[in-house]
């Protein structure tokens, strides 16, 4: 499977859905130039499933692979029962061993939703850690300092408020490191959250005689509640093994600030096409909900089938959709003539008797209290964007169906 790296090739890989790389011009030239290298990514099962979020990784563990690498996934089934400090401003509820287990179950299938199961290592850290000793410990602890722990960002915000630090989180990003150590890893793969760890990695990998691990971190998904990293204690993740519907209708509920990092992270649809689509969201010449439904459908597809995805859309419409549209909705018929690039939704609902005026139409608008075939709308859209036969709503019982006549 080893392939000749180009340099388009490595710079797709490590820019798009990359937050940042250490040390690139190092990682760049062992690409280049070796054909086959270790490439680690932990997943501690502290749930029993994956969700969008952890695709992100995957999909670069797969990007990699597919160059020729060998990817080694470690199942953190010791940190699980720790719980990652990263990004946490309390210390996570402890796991234990049975349940640590119960989850580790459901995870491999979950990885080869994505990643090739030719060319992956899977490793559990109890290979390692469950014949650790005391003096182990105590050698592995005396490398570093309290200090170097307590400059991380998570533990000095607990600190500076006074909350608990549990000293297993200072052991967590030590494990992390030494599986980097065993597995022999060239390249970790891990969310920007997780530099810290990383970074000792690469330390502790120097301190004991071996070449430090290069570093790609992924930048982290918002979850459906548009505020918050994915997670499902938050319960705001779309998970791996949702049902296709389940998945279509949770993207569907995305904040509209979500849709171009969700486009660029979790699907292979060209840069340059999201781009436009970008464009055209921040130039109100397309309403969001299109682009979601392309979203929606390119990410059931990549996980279920096209048919899938398909089916998903219709149910999404006739389920979704059509549930809250108001049953007495009017006909508007409106001529194309009078459609150009100054006419907008704001002229619109004055033009179709939704609003008063057009500052009652901007209030509407700011409030939230407008639906285009179901979906909420606060952007003041090109009416040449909306297509014809949508369902414009104010409320629960005001709305019209907008037909557009092209007709001279």
């Amino acid at each position: 499977m080893n392939k000749k790296v180009h340099t388009n090739n490595l710079s797709d890989v490590l820019s798009r859905g990359v937050s940042e790389v250490i040390v690139k011009s190092e990682l760049i030239d062992i690409l280049k130039n070796q054909s086959s290298l270790r490439i680690k990514m932990g997943f501690d099962p502290s749930s029993p499933d994956l969700h969008l979020g952890h695709a992100v990784g995957l999909r670069k563990l797969r990007q990699l692979q597919e160059l020729g690498h060998t990817i080694v996934v470690i199942v953190g089934d010791w940190t699980a029962q720790i719980g990652d400090p990263s990004g946490r401003s309390s210390t996570r509820p402890t796991l234990t061993k049975e349940e640590v287990e119960k989850n580790s179950e459901t995870y491999l299938n979950q990885f080869f939703k994505i990643v090739d199961p030719e060319n992956t290592e899977i490793r559990y850290q109890s290979e390692w850690f469950n014949d650790f000793r005391l003096s182990d410990i105590v050698n592995l602890t005396s490398r570093f300092t309290v200090a170097q722990f307590l400059a991380r960002e998570d533990f000095n915000n607990r600190m500076k408020i006074n909350k608990p630090i549990a000293l297993t989180e200072f052991l967590y990003p030590l494990l992390q490191a030494y599986d980097s150590v065993i597995t022999k890893a060239d390249i970790e793969i891990g969310g920007v959250d997780q530099k810290f760890n990383l970074l000792v990695g690469r330390d502790l990998q120097s301190m004991l005689g071996q070449k430090p691990q290069n570093l790609i971190m992924v930048p982290l998904l918002v979850g459906t509640d548009g505020h918050h990293k994915m997670s499902k204690s938050l319960n705001n993740a779309i998970g791996l093994t949702d049902h296709p519907n389940d998945i279509y209708g949770k993207i569907m509920s995305l904040s509209d600030e979500s849709i171009i990092p969700y486009l660029t992270t979790l699907t292979d649809i060209a840069f340059e096409t999201i781009n436009e689509m970008n464009n055209s969201i921040k130039e109100e010449t397309t309403n969001p909900m299109e682009i979601k439904k392309i979203l929606a459908k390119e990410i059931v597809t990549n996980f279920y089938s096209s048919d899938k995805a398909k089916h998903a859309e219709i149910h999404f419409e006739q389920t979704i959709q059509k549930k809250s549209i108001p049953q007495k909705t009017r006909v508007f018929t409106l001529s194309s003539s009078l459609i150009d690039e100054k006419y907008r939704l704001t002229n619109l609902l004055v033009t179709v008797s939704l609003a008063s005026s057009i500052s009652a139409s901007k209030r509407l608008l700011k409030q939230g209290s407008i639906k285009i075939n179901g979906q909420k709308i606060t952007e003041n859209l090109l009416v040449s964007s909306i297509k014809s036969q949508s369902i414009i709503q104010i409320g629960s019982k005001n709305s019209v169906e907008l037909n557009i006549n092209h007709k001279k």
